[in-house]
């Protein structure tokens, strides 16, 4: 199997243009144009509404722009601090199985938090990773510390999985974070539980557990993107 393209943007990028991008390299990828593709990107603060998002989980809507988004999910946020990655790949050549594709891109995630020797885990009826912050004999505290959600189109992903490195965890008071309610669970960030980081250092973790779970990559260049289109 090809290796899958590797590209880091510097800077932010602003949503609309992620979209753009990735429905172009998705179409490339069906007509044989392309190949496969991570994009790792971080945003300027927005709010994204999935598919099963509701208008009343943004608690907020003139805080931050707010975006439809046809990705799985419900409510999330976006913003500096946060890595970003958008996997397109080809799951007519990687087996043609949402499930077991997102518990690879639940895994990816848990692998590249361990090697900071922090846990990340699964939980049922609660989509993303989580971490268990419960004191003992105290009351139940489980923090989400990455968002995950995909669209297939044809068999090909797009969007993907983003992860709290030093966002401002303020920016989530203005949302109903996926759906969840519960004051038990909230958000959480590896500076949070004492990780201060440069992002390339996180980077580097992605990297190496993406090649253990999906395979070998090969970095490319940013794209260029037109001066209109920058956030920064």
């Amino acid at each position: 199997m090809t290796a899958t393209e590797w590209i880091i943007q510097p800077g932010l990028t602003p949503y609309d243009t992620a979209v753009r991008v990735m429905e172009e390299r998705v179409e490339a990828i069906l007509r044989g144009e392309a190949g496969e593709l991570v994009w790792l990107v971080e945003h300027p603060p927005l709010y994204t509404k999935g598919a099963s998002a509701k208008d009343s989980d943004v608690l907020d809507p003139d805080r931050f722009p707010v975006f439809e988004t046809a990705r799985g999910g419900q409510v999330t946020y976006h913003g500096p601090g946060q890595r970003v990655a958008y996997v397109m790949l080809d799951l007519t050549r990687r087996g043609r199985d949402v499930r077991a594709f997102v518990c690879k891109l639940e895994q990816w995630v848990i692998d590249t938090l361990s090697e900071f020797n922090v846990k990340g885990e699964r939980r049922n009826g609660r989509v993303g990773v989580w971490v268990d912050r419960s004191q003992p004999g105290g009351e139940t505290r489980e923090d989400k510390i990455a968002a995950i959600g995909v669209r297939l189109r044809r068999w090909v992903s797009f969007h993907g999985i983003s992860l709290n490195v030093d966002p401002d965890l303020s920016h989530f008071d203005s949302i109903t974070p996926c759906g969840v309610v519960d004051k038990r669970y909230g958000v959480t960030s590896l500076e949070a539980l004492g990780w201060v980081m440069p992002m390339s250092e996180v980077d580097v973790a992605l990297k190496k557990m993406f090649e253990r779970t999906f395979g070998e990559v090969q970095a490319a260049p940013p794209l260029a993107l037109p001066e209109e289109e920058r956030a920064d």
